[in-house]
């Protein structure tokens, strides 16, 4: 089984290219953090390269930036392919078959418009009342007559 699942933020733009026949292929940088802090007690994070395809890729490049925070499922690919000094690189890669954003869209507009330095606060006294349910009443009292339900009509 080759299942793969991450949560990161891209570490650069998404790159938005399509092939000969027209099928869009996108690629990205993740940083994922690992779970644990070396011995001087920083965090380190792997940084793990991953392709996306057709319009998964068009709404990636289209709506997240460096820095976006997204989950992963997909599986690991490796590759080769020879290099310009005639050597074997090999390329290992997630390919995402899912892509799920996890930042909110107010957030990157509130982002790319500077408004988390002046908030808009938030005015709690316009707020409409929350209905509630008293739970000292019966909720069926208006439900109508009892039902009667024989033993011969349950299913078991």
């Amino acid at each position: 089984m080759n299942k793969v699942f991450l949560i990161g933020r891209l570490t650069r733009d998404p790159e938005l290219r399509y092939t000969g026949s027209n099928v869009a292929v996108a690629t990205f940088s993740l940083a994922v953090n690992r779970p644990f802090t070396n011995q001087a007690g920083e965090r380190e994070a792997d940084f793990i390269n991953i392709v996306v395809w057709r319009k998964q890729a068009e709404n990636i490049k289209n709506y997240l930036s460096q820095g976006s925070q997204i989950a992963v499922d997909g599986r690991i690919q490796t590759r080769s392919y020879d290099g310009e000094d005639g050597k074997k690189r090999y390329v290992t890669e997630v390919v995402a078959d899912n892509v799920q954003f996890l930042d909110s869209k107010n957030k990157a507009d509130l982002t790319t418009n500077n408004a988390k330095d002046n908030p808009t606060p938030y005015d709690f006294a316009n707020e409409a009342p929350t209905k509630t349910t008293d739970v000292s009443t019966d909720p069926f009292a208006d439900f109508g007559s009892n039902i009667e339900i024989s033993d011969d009509e349950l299913p078991f």
